[in-house]
């Protein structure tokens, strides 16, 4: 399928690794420009490297964190105009919530909530004056199933799934959609570390809890980053501008609902 946006500008933040670079190569293989963004400029470099010699697309690298406001200008002003907003960050330690502190929720929120927010604000104006605009916000399953260990993140992620309920349906008129990636789990790190978690809890070994939770997904597996990127290009193609303010669940079946 042509998703229609060959040569639009787009932002994936957090894109070196995992989720956030799955979104980057699908969006590099339906002919997009990258901005590309991570902390680490090492992973970052050889990332852009590769996406710009397989797909044949200009990639800006720019190593920044997304959540401070330096790092976030610095960002925009390496970026210029953008057609595609892709917000996506690391998400909160797991943890009990008896040990978290304010200071804990505030990282969490300028992380998973406030950073997006921050971007929306800086580029969806010029996006609505143009009359084309997509943003994609990678948030969590938690929003849907909240996690227990994963306090700090439920929390968080509820405040940004909140804002882009109201903001979306505000743009929609301008030609512009805004909506929500929901991922379960995935083969990435960051499942690799909550595995790992789990396993120093319960004492069983990494690979038993990896069984153990690969049996509760229906798909009986754990997603890819492929499967992840290829979902967020769609939602950034010209074919889901009717696609407004929804939280797209991709876990394998793993959450049980009707609706």
């Amino acid at each position: 399928m042509d998703l229609g946006i060959t040569g639009k500008r787009a932002l994936v933040c957090a894109g070196s690794k995992g989720l956030g670079r799955g979104c980057a190569e699908a969006l590099a293989a339906a002919g997009v420009e990258l901005v590309l963004n991570a902390r680490s400029s090492e992973a970052l470099e050889a990332t852009a490297e590769y996406i710009r010699t397989t797909y044949g697309v200009p990639v800006t690298a720019i190593a920044a964190d997304v959540t401070t406001d330096a790092g976030r200008q610095a960002i925009l002003l390496a970026a210029g105009r953008l057609d595609i907003l892709v917000n996506n960050a690391g998400g909160p330690p797991p943890g009990n919530w008896r040990e978290w502190h304010h200071d804990d929720f505030l990282a969490a929120f300028e992380a998973n909530a406030y950073s997006a927010i921050a971007f929306m604000k800086e580029t969806v104006p010029a996006m609505c004056e143009r009359g084309w605009g997509r943003v994609v916000n990678i948030t969590s399953v938690s929003v849907k199933q909240p996690i227990g260990v994963l306090g700090l993140s439920n929390t968080a992620r509820a405040a940004l799934t909140g804002f882009v309920a109201g903001i979306a349906r505000d743009v929609a008129s301008q030609g512009v959609a805004i909506n929500n990636l929901l991922p379960g789990l995935h083969a990435t790190d960051r499942t690799i570390g909550l595995d790992s978690f789990e396993a120093s809890m319960t004492k069983e070994s990494v690979e038993q809890v990896r069984a153990r939770r690969q049996a509760g997904i229906p798909a009986a597996r754990y997603g890819t980053a492929a499967e992840f990127g290829a979902t967020c290009a769609f939602m950034c193609s010209q074919h889901a501008a009717f696609m407004i303010g929804q939280n797209v669940l991709l876990d394998g079946g793993a959450f049980n609902s009707t609706l």
